[in-house]
């Protein structure tokens, strides 16, 4: 069983799985927004295959904690998600700046312009469900 994380853009889905101790985050896919339909249709494949037990929707809070448009979509993406996965909870997370650690890590690593724009949504979902592992390993310790 291992947990999804979702970067739910306007064009996108970034796609992140945990290995099978929710130690870490890997990187699966990016998914352009095609229909509503046909994205489900794909996170169904995507479930079943890595046997997904949570999703974790990174949730486009402002620097001020206060909910834009943004985040009113992604809210309405979640429920619609929760819809057509009922069996699979939905958590959020804080996903302020991950696209920006991302972006640094990417150029820190050399990955040429034209590259980064096809992983960059993958590797903000890395960072969404890595901080969730994270947090949910700290409490567990605590």
């Amino acid at each position: 069983m291992r947990i999804m994380g979702l970067d739910v853009g306007s064009q996108t889905i970034g796609i992140a799985v945990s290995d099978p101790f929710y130690w870490t985050a890997q990187g699966v896919e990016t998914i352009r927004h095609s229909t509503r339909e046909k994205d489900f249709v794909r996170l169904k494949q995507l479930t079943v295959q890595y046997e997904v037990e949570r999703f974790v929707v990174g949730l486009p809070l402002n620097m001020d904690g206060s909910k834009g448009t943004r985040a009113l979509l992604t809210e309405q993406f979640a429920e619609e998600l929760h819809q057509a996965f009922p069996d699979i909870p939905v958590s959020f997370w804080d996903e302020r700046l991950t696209t920006v650690m991302a972006q640094k890590e990417l150029i820190a690593a050399d990955v040429s312009r034209k590259k980064r724009k096809t992983v960059i949504d993958k590797m903000a979902a890395v960072a969404i469900l890595q901080g969730y592992l994270d947090h949910r390993s700290q409490e567990k310790k605590g």
